[in-house]
């Protein structure tokens, strides 16, 4: 699932290929998949792109007028910038990984796709983002919140702290694969529990999310669309690495897995040196 520092990185790219270009048209190929009616789709047509953003996860093309194409990329979903496109035909409803496609007055433009048979891809034209359900419930950007106020939404939440870390109404941006590297960097288990982490820990926390994901946007930024998921994954530590030696103390990455979805830890870097039990058999090791 693309993260905050993917979505950060995706916003700067259309910032620099597609601002200052006017909308030929907006295409819908996934009817799911855009969840407003009001504006119309056709309410795009010939408006520029006059930046872009991001709110957490969500990316935000803003167009001149106020009117915003805001898009959650859920697991499976991506934008891919096109030059130019193959065909000039509209897109046929449900055919394919495409689910929308901006057409450019210059012939490029971009599509948002995609894979699996899981489509949770969602896209709201909308006039303000805070109408966007998901953007209205964000808690304060994970990058950008200072101690105080990320140490004072940890402790808002009980609980372990991989889940509370990730959950997008406490602190906005941070996923699977970047909680993981930040409880790595922070030599924390993912079940240590909010309320029980000290004042120095909670420091240390703070000071790993924000180096783990602003060096991860530093290394995004500049990188074309297609180079994003490879850029990712050759920064993380631990995230996806099973098996694997961590990179800073050799010990084996070892995974919990849960029924659809995995974490990945070092126990000598984060449990001292004991593994974690899987939930599913046994009680965790905190």
């Amino acid at each position: 699932m693309p993260e905050l520092p993917e979505v950060e990185a995706l916003a700067g790219y259309l910032r620099e290929r597609a601002v200052g270009r006017r909308v030929d048209r907006l295409e819908v190929a996934a009817i799911s998949a855009l969840k407003t009616y009001d504006p119309a789709p056709s309410a795009v047509a010939g408006r520029a792109v006059v930046d872009a953003g991001r709110h957490g996860k969500f990316l935000d093309v803003i167009f001149d007028g106020g009117l915003h194409l805001v898009v959650h990329l859920a697991r499976a979903g991506w934008l891919h910038y096109r030059e130019a496109f193959p065909s000039s035909a509209p897109l046929r409803p449900g055919k394919g990984p495409v689910a929308l496609r901006v057409r450019l007055d210059d012939g490029s433009g971009f599509d948002l796709t995609e894979a699996g048979t899981q489509k949770k891809l969602a896209a709201y034209l909308v006039t303000d983002p805070a109408e966007v359900p998901g953007v209205a419930k964000l808690g304060p950007d994970a990058l950008r919140a200072d101690l105080a106020t990320f140490a004072e939404r940890l402790r808002s939440r009980r609980g372990q702290v991989k889940g509370v870390l990730t959950d997008q109404s406490v602190l906005a941006g941070v996923g699977n694969a970047y909680s993981d590297e930040i409880l790595h960097a922070a030599k924390l288990s993912p079940f240590a529990i909010t309320d029980r982490l000290t004042d120095d820990q909670l420091a240390g926390l703070h000071a790993a999310t924000r180096t783990v994901l602003g060096d991860a946007v530093r290394r995004s930024m500049g990188q074309r669309a297609a180079e994003l998921k490879g850029e990712k994954r050759s920064g993380l530590k631990v995230h996806a690495r099973t098996g694997l030696p961590c990179p800073v103390c050799g010990d084996t990455v070892r995974e919990v897995s849960f029924a659809d979805s995995s974490l990945q830890y070092c126990p000598t870097c984060q449990t001292g040196g004991k593994p974690l039990a899987d939930r599913r058999l046994s009680r965790l090791v905190r």
